[in-house]
């Protein structure tokens, strides 16, 4: 890790006018610093990346596979080091750290297997001696805006199909975690990815992101973030009727009924919950557990999250890192504050850790909060930490109607041995991902992405793919 981290624009690397500390979220250590970019230093990385798309567009789509081939190669060849810097700045356990790479570097080489899987159509015309071709082709210069929970597996999972459909990137990474991804930067220029082609940049979003987003040359954004994230990206797209494709933030129903496998679904649950300190956008956010199973299935579930163990990342018996900063802190003991005022119990946890090995950093305890009805705040609003509140349902309907009554619609989880309650809750889940009898984690060839507030477009699998392409309709008279 470097003392100092610069700009990456056009294969070189750049500083800006001045500097800021990036610390880490389990000590408080300084671990770097990064540039504080400018709206100038955001147009020069589109201006470059806009030159450089036009040849890399050029180039065989297989060719351009290779170089992510060649990249994903080389961060696997550094995937000890990559996580150790992911558990630092981020504060996931290592081995959660060595999963994210595991995952960024199989974005990279699914995107390259991709480049064969760009198909167009032919399709047949009123006249004579006529065919109608619709080609895939890139949008031009793209960005990508990353959140802090998961750096590099994000970045890999834009740049990856933006690559290799013929894109060039710019990309910004969160301000909380960006040395993972500016890390990267080195492994672009070893594998030889043209100059201006990917280019990645730090600074804050009022200005860099606002000026990501604005200007002309920028043709697709594609964010990860909060719904409060999305809504002010949407605005600054409207000018120029910028392509977006936005995952942004969820509240995921988990429902037990009453012929679940409940150990089962015991142990999903805290699995889905605490993986990361609960900041993962298909966290189990909300459990709704029939009456008839209600007692016994808390048991086993209670008895599961007294196992996580809180601490540092590093230590292999540790389950559960700190949070990222000390807002998202704070703003967990709002929740539980108010959660006690309308009426509901802390049943496990509830507070900051603030002794011992927890004096430094940003710790909260495995938080559950039962007696809660589905008006409750905390029921509706993002958690996106170690806290989970339980609603007790009296049937399937209420428990499908429940999790419906939500802003949000990215994930959803049901555990149940009835086919007839999964065929219906798959038609009516108004969520774009349901996880039947197993925990959250979704695949790279399937497709990721939310209904309502949780976001547009998505990322994954071939769908995923097509999100980086738009189409060209060519009318082939050959009379």
């Amino acid at each position: 890790m470097k003392s100092e981290y610069k700009l990456f624009i056009n294969g070189e690397f750049l500083s800006s006018s001045d500097t800021v500390e990036v610390i880490s979220p389990f000590d408080e250590k300084i671990l770097t610093r990064i540039q504080n970019g400018t709206k100038e230093d955001a147009i020069k990385a589109l201006e470059s990346a806009e030159i450089a798309q036009k040849e890399w567009a050029k180039l065989p789509a297989q060719t351009r596979g290779n170089y992510l081939r060649k990249l994903a190669d080389e961060l696997e060849k550094e995937k000890a080091r990559f996580a150790e810097i992911l558990s630092l700045e981020q504060g996931k356990t290592y081995k959660e750290a060595l999963g994210e790479v595991d995952a960024s570097t199989n974005f990279l080489r699914y995107a390259a297997e991709s480049a064969r899987r760009i198909e167009g159509e032919i399709i047949t015309s009123e006249f004579e001696n006529e065919q109608i071709w619709i080609q895939r082709v890139p949008f031009g210069v793209t960005v990508g805006i990353l959140a802090w929970n998961f750096p590099l597996a994000l970045a890999c999972r834009k740049i990856g199909n933006a690559l290799v459909c013929g894109n060039s990137m710019v990309v910004k990474p969160p301000t909380d975690t960006p040395i993972a991804v500016l890390e990267l930067s080195e492994l672009v220029n070893r594998v030889g990815i043209p100059k201006g082609v990917l280019n990645i940049i730090t600074g804050p979003g009022r200005t860099v992101g606002d000026e990501l987003v604005r200007n002309k040359i920028t043709r697709l954004v594609t964010l990860t973030g909060s719904t409060g994230a999305g809504t002010q990206l949407y605005k600054a797209a409207a000018e120029n009727i910028t392509v977006l494709r936005l995952e942004l933030g969820g509240k995921a129903p988990f429902i037990v009924m009453d012929d679940a496998d409940i150990e089962k679904a015991a142990i999903a649950a805290v699995e889905s919950k605490f993986v990361n300190c609960g900041q993962v956008c298909t966290c189990n956010e909300r459990m709704y557990v029939h009456e008839s199973i209600y007692d016994e299935f808390m048991e086993k579930f209670m008895a599961e999250a007294k196992k996580v163990k809180v601490g540092n990342p590093f230590d292999p018996n540790v389950t559960m890192g700190p949070k990222v900063n000390m807002a998202e802190i704070e703003k967990l003991e709002s929740l539980v504050a108010n959660a006690k005022k309308e009426g509901a119990q802390v049943s496990l946890g509830g507070n900051r850790l603030t002794e011992g090995e927890f004096a430094k950093g940003f710790w909260f305890e495995p938080t559950v909060i039962t007696n809660c009805t589905n008006d409750m705040e905390i029921v509706h609003e993002e958690i996106f930490g170690p806290i989970v509140p339980v609603v007790k349902v009296n049937s399937f309907e209420q428990a499908i109607e429940f999790s419906n009554e939500c802003e949000f619609g990215l994930s959803a989880y049901l555990f149940t041995s009835d086919m007839k309650k999964i065929m219906r809750a798959v038609n009516e889940l108004e969520f774009g991902e349901v996880y039947v009898n197993r925990r959250n984690g979704e695949l790279v060839n399937g497709f990721h992405n939310g209904y309502k507030k949780s976001g547009v477009g998505g990322e994954d699998g071939k769908h995923g793919l097509e999100g980086y392409l738009e189409k060209k309709t060519v009318y082939m008279n050959y009379n």
